[in-house]
C-alpha cells in the first residue's frame, strides 16, 4: 500500500503539469522544474531517511514521511505562486524518499532468504499506484478543482499514514528472520553491491532512455496520436507484469541467468521494435516491457543477499539513490547521442547499454551466496 501510493504520488505530478502551466502560466522549464524537485529531494534524501529509521524506528519514520508527502499536495492544492509550489513538491518528495528503503528493507528482514519474490509483489505495488493515482487525479479535475482534487488524494494519503502508524509490524533488529549467514563480510560483499549497484544504473538507464525515443520511433513508422497512447500502455501493462513475474523466475532460476536472458532480450526487441513495421512493432511492445522492468525485481531482490542484516536498509537506499539519479540523467545522456546520431542512433545506443551488462553480471555470478 504504501509503494503504490507514494509511486503513484511520484507519477501523479505528470497529470498535473498542464494543469499547472494553464493556471500559474509557467513555462516547458519550469515545469522540468517542478518534476526535478520532486525527484530530486526524493532520491537525495534516502539515505539520511534510513539513519533516521535507526533512530526512531522503521514504522514511525515511514508513517511520518507518508504524511509529509500527503500534505505536501495538500500544501500544493493552497499555494498560489510557483515559489508556494516548489516548496510543497519538496516537502512531498522528501516524504517519499522513506519509501524505497525502509519497506524493501522490512520486506527482506521478514521473508529473509526468501524475500526474491515477496519484493517483486512490492515492486509491482509500486506500478499499480502509477497507473491509479493518475488517473484518478485526472477524473478527478474533470469534476472539481484541481486545488480540491489535491486535497482528496492528499487525504487518502493521511489515512496510510495512520494505518501505518497504527498496523505496521515492527522491526526490532533482533528479530529477524534473515540468517546470520547472509552477512558475506569483506571486500567480497562490497564489492558486489557495487557491481550489482552499477547493473541497476545500467538496467535503469536502458528502460529511461528507451521511453524517452519510443513515441518518435513509433512516430516515423506513422502511428497515429491515439493509437500512440495505447502503444504506451502496452509497454507499461508488460513492465507491470515483468516486475511481478521475474522476481520468482529469479528466485528458481537464478539470478545471473535470468539478468542474462532479460537483458539480451532487451536488446534484441530494442533491435526488433527499430526495423519491424508499426504493426508488428506494437505486437513486440508488451514483451519489451517485460524484459525492460523484468530485471529490476531480480536486482532488487539481490540486495540483501550483499549486505549484514542491520545494513539492509542502508544497502537498499544507495541501490534506490543510484537507480533514481540514473533515471533522471540518462535521458539527458541520451538525448544527446540523438542530437548527433538521430533517434535511430541513440535508440540503438540503449541496446548496446544492455549489452553492456553481460560482463558485469557475469563477475557478480562468484560473490553471490548461492545463485
Amino acid at each position: 500500500m504504501a509503494h503504490a501510493l507514494h509511486d503513484g504520488y511520484t507519477d501523479m505530478i505528470y497529470a498535473l503539469l498542464p494543469v499547472w502551466q494553464a493556471d500559474f502560466g509557467l513555462s516547458y522549464g519550469a515545469l522540468a522544474m517542478l518534476r526535478g524537485i520532486y525527484a530530486g529531494t526524493m532520491a537525495t534524501l534516502q539515505l539520511p531517511a534510513g539513519r533516521l529509521a535507526r533512530t526512531l524506528g522503521t514504522r514511525a519514520t515511514l508513517a511520518f514521511g507518508t504524511l509529509m508527502a500527503a500534505l505536501g499536495y495538500a500544501i500544493a492544492g493552497m499555494s498560489g505562486t510557483l515559489v508556494g509550489l516548489c516548496i510543497a513538491l519538496a516537502i512531498s518528495g522528501s516524504g517519499s524518499s522513506t519509501q524505497h528503503p525502509l519497506a524493501s528493507g522490512a520486506v527482506s528482514r521478514v521473508y529473509g532468504r526468501n524475500a526474491r519474490g515477496p519484493l517483486s509483489v512490492y515492486n509491482f505495488s509500486g506500478d499499480l499506484g502509477k497507473s491509479a493515482l493518475p488517473a484518478a487525479i485526472s477524473l478527478l479535475i474533470t469534476i472539481m478543482p484541481w486545488r480540491h482534487a489535491l486535497w482528496a488524494i492528499s487525504a487518502l494519503g493521511v489515512l496510510l499514514a495512520a494505518v501505518i502508524a497504527l498496523f505496521l509490524p515492527s522491526m526490532p533488529k533482533g528479530e529477524s528472520r534473515i540468517e546470520e549467514t547472509s552477512e558475506l563480510g569483506g571486500n567480497g560483499s562490497r564489492s558486489g553491491f557495487s557491481l550489482l549497484l552499477t547493473i541497476g544504473v545500467l538496467d535503469t538507464a536502458v528502460r529511461m532512455g528507451l521511453l524517452t525515443f519510443l513515441p518518435f520511433l513509433l512516430r516515423a513508422k506513422g502511428i497515429s496520436q491515439p493509437m500512440m497512447g495505447t502503444a504506451l500502455a502496452l509497454v507499461f501493462m508488460g513492465g507491470a507484469a515483468g516486475k511481478f513475474v521475474c522476481g520468482w523466475i529469479g528466485a528458481r532460476a537464478g539470478v545471473i541467468g535470468t539478468v542474462l536472458a532479460t537483458e539480451g532480450a532487451t536488446a534484441a526487441l530494442i533491435l526488433a521494435v527499430i526495423v519491424l513495421p508499426l504493426t508488428p512493432a506494437m505486437i513486440v511492445l508488451p514483451l519489451l516491457g517485460v524484459m525492460l522492468n523484468g530485471t529490476s525485481s531480480v536486482l532488487y531482490g539481490t540486495v540483501p543477499e550483499l549486505t549484514s542484516i542491520e545494513r539492509t536498509e542502508r544497502a537498499f537506499a544507495l541501490f534506490y539513490t543510484g537507480t533514481i539519479a540514473s533515471g533522471a540523467i540518462a535521458p539527458v545522456v541520451y538525448g544527446f547521442l540523438g542530437d548527433r546520431f538521430g533517434v535511430h542512433g541513440a535508440t540503438i545506443a540503449t541496446a548496446a547499454t544492455a549489452m553492456a551488462i553481460f560482463p558485469l553480471a557475469l563477475a557478480l555470478r562468484p560473490r553471490l551466496r548461492t545463485l
